[in-house]
């Protein structure tokens, strides 16, 4: 575990994690991330995360993430199509199978639980 700190979020430096094109449903969506506090086993996961437009597809693991800017609709398989933007809070099952069509640029803060 890290030491308490602060991040100023908007101006964040993230690093670029490349998609599994078997992911990339249409467009040229690019990912960039970075995790900021890591669990000492592993399993909790706090981080920044970013998507430029495109559609993709996931597998969820239990995450909350608050959306800072951008929008997305987000389609759960077997669920409800959640809407995001600025100011929006969601929480994802692990296991859901999710279709993102990122309408702008979207970048979220986000834990999630492996």
């Amino acid at each position: 575990m890290t030491d308490s700190f602060v991040l100023h979020v908007p101006d964040a430096e993230l690093i670029p994690e490349p998609l599994d094109p078997d992911q990339i449903v249409s467009g040229s969506p690019e990912v960039t991330g970075k995790v900021v506090q890591e669990s000492a086993d592993g399993r909790q996961l706090r981080g920044v995360w970013q998507i430029t437009p495109g559609v993709v597809t996931d597998t969820e693991a239990d995450e909350v993430f608050v959306v800072l800017s951008g929008s997305a609709t987000i389609e759960v398989e077997g669920g409800p199509t959640l809407r995001v933007g600025p100011g929006d809070m969601a929480v994802l099952r692990a296991g859901d199978r999710t279709t993102w069509t990122v309408h702008e640029t979207l970048r979220k803060v986000y834990a999630i639980s492996l």
